[in-house]
């Protein structure tokens, strides 16, 4: 492809292409003339160094153009935009991908993933691999020197069913769903398995804590919600026929 040959009409119009910069900059943030790009025939872009302390790296791109047997310029766009080293945002990733580990509050419901890694049917997960006699010894509790008795066992129940982790909590009280019906809730053993279990979500509030049966947050496995439609914006209209004279 051919490259677009100099304009020296357009080439001259820096005094132009400055005034148009410092009409939508802060006062004083217009620096030195860094040069002039052909975009195509007639059209041309002017870049001016930019000197606000909050964007470093970034310059100033004023883009000029003049119709055909005219040596009158226009202005067609004003815009900053960053150069090398210039200071960006974070690339934007879904909420999905940006939701982090105590993200969930009250009221708060995460969508329903049927394909989570983390989760299988419940007749595979049997929690017993290899000794299955020591297996049950270690759920009963055999072979520890003290074991909870009947009365540390209700007191510790009374504690967590009355705290953070029991069904009136603020999160429990707008959950969709009691941490029994979820995927991610391991039940207790003993005694206590009636009553309690341990969340094993990531994305709850309370991963890795004791949690009541009726207890709940928006992180429940089985509960969905309604994804979002993604924006559509529509195309910038480019309208040729309309000259703006400066």
């Amino acid at each position: 492809m051919a490259a677009t040959k100099p304009d020296p009409t357009l080439k001259g119009a820096v005094d132009l292409a400055r005034e148009a910069a410092e009409s939508i900059a802060e006062q004083g943030t217009v620096g030195e003339h860094l040069g002039m790009d052909m975009v195509e025939d007639r059209v041309g872009t002017h870049y001016f160094s930019c000197t606000a302390k909050a964007y470093p790296g970034w310059r100033w791109a004023i883009t000029v153009a003049r119709v055909p047997r005219s040596k009158t310029v226009t202005v067609s766009e004003t815009n900053l935009l960053p150069g090398d080293g210039a200071l960006l945002s974070p690339q934007w990733l879904p909420y999905a991908d940006r939701l982090a580990p105590g993200d969930i509050g009250p009221g708060d419901v995460t969508p329903k993933v049927d394909d989570d890694p983390l989760l299988e049917p419940g007749f595979e997960a049997t929690g017993i691999v290899g000794d299955e006699d020591a297996a049950v010894a270690w759920e009963l509790g055999l072979g520890r020197p003290r074991v909870l008795s009947a009365e540390g066992r209700e007191a510790a129940a009374q504690r967590w069913y009355e705290g953070a982790s029991g069904p009136s909590a603020p999160v429990a009280q707008k959950a969709p769903a009691p941490c029994a019906s979820c995927g991610f809730f391991v039940p207790m053993a003993g005694a206590l398995r009636s009553f309690f279990g341990v969340c094993a979500n990531a994305w709850s509030p309370s991963d890795g804590r004791v949690v009541s049966c009726d207890h709940g947050c928006g992180a429940h496995s089985e509960v969905d919600m309604e994804a979002p439609e993604p924006e559509v914006i529509a195309p910038p209209v480019l309208d040729d026929t309309a000259l703006e004279r400066v």
